[in-house]
């Protein structure tokens, strides 16, 4: 459902996938619809209304935010397994909602946090697990856009925070297993005039307490025209680790030391290509099922906490707890 940039490219991918018979696209401009369905030699239904009759086993979503929740709610009453993308929906009222359809209907959703299966995310947080990195005392994520979405988009986006930094929040409580107790916000404006008309903002900070009371700094920018830049570093009592440090990451040295030798990556689905693919490995066994959803939609509404909470703190300018925003 959606054949938009990640809808189409999640049905690619998903054609490729053994114990796939058949993949059929839907999205509200249907022939769009039908021109990636005669692009990648699927089948289409047209609208996505007529996804719930053509005999599916299973149902991604990958529309526009604002028919998130609705097709979630819709698929598992009708008995079809759901992957969605995030957000499950356009805010902490509506996700709870959807949560308990979810639970009644007794059917199966993952929520595409993609970075859930990178293997850099993966990596760090088995060094987590270990005891290798001794007590963790630091975490640092970033996620830097190279250029912003187009001005249509911001307003209905839902600001830095639920739209972009979501996914540090999901990867900082990830990679550790602690949850958020705290945050403090922050966010500049030094862009297009359509964020701070939208009361958003095109760069952001954020210091969150964890309750062990580590410290996660995590940073949000629409303008970083290097390229693509999403990295996660874990600081402990006996060692550190990285993830998206390679020869593609969009950095320079201030001196002469080493320079990354490849393309900086453009964009997000270029860089968690291999992460995208193998979430929807995980939910082809969700669906079949196999194995319990990797990223039920619980885990989404506790990494939206988090973002509703800097969103409060940015705006007000003061420290604000997640039992504060708590449903």
């Amino acid at each position: 459902a959606g054949v938009g940039r990640i809808g189409a490219g999640h049905a690619e991918t998903l054609r490729g996938l053994p114990g796939i018979g058949e993949v059929v696209v839907a999205d509200a401009d249907a022939a769009r619809a039908r021109e990636v369905a005669g692009k990648l030699g699927l089948r289409s239904v047209g609208q996505v209304d007529a996804l719930f009759t053509a005999g599916l086993d299973a149902m991604v979503v990958a529309t526009p935010t604002a028919a998130h929740a609705e097709l979630v709610v819709r698929a598992v009453e009708a008995g079809l397994p759901v992957f969605v993308e995030k957000p499950v929906a356009s805010d902490v009222d509506g996700t709870v909602q959807v949560i308990a359809a979810v639970r009644r209907a007794d059917v199966p959703v993952q929520v595409g946090f993609q970075r859930r299966f990178d293997p850099g995310h993966v990596a760090a947080r088995d060094a987590v697990r270990s005891g290798r990195l001794g007590w963790v005392h630091t975490v640092r994520s970033c996620t830097l856009d190279p250029a912003p979405p187009p001005d249509a988009y911001i307003p209905t986006s839902g600001g830095l925070f639920r739209d972009c930094s979501v996914h540090d929040f999901d990867g900082v409580r990830f990679v550790t297993g602690r949850e958020v107790a705290e945050v403090v916000a922050t966010g500049a404006n030094r862009g297009s005039a359509v964020f701070a008309a939208s009361g958003d903002i095109d760069t952001g900070s954020a210091v969150l307490t964890l309750d062990d009371g580590t410290l996660a700094v995590v940073s949000a920018a629409r303008y970083n025209a290097a390229g693509y830049d999403v990295r996660l570093e874990v600081l402990g009592s006996l060692d550190g680790v990285v993830t998206g440090l390679d020869d593609r990451t969009p950095l320079s040295p201030a001196g002469e030391a080493f320079r990354p030798s490849g393309p900086p990556h453009t964009a997000f689905l270029e860089r968690f290509a291999e992460a995208y693919e193998a979430e929807l490995r995980a939910f082809v066994d969700v669906a079949a099922g196999r194995v319990p959803s990797p990223c039920p939609p619980e885990e989404s509404l506790e990494a939206f906490y988090v973002a509703e909470a800097c969103e409060i703190s940015r705006r007000e300018r003061r420290a604000v707890t997640i039992e504060e925003v708590r449903r």
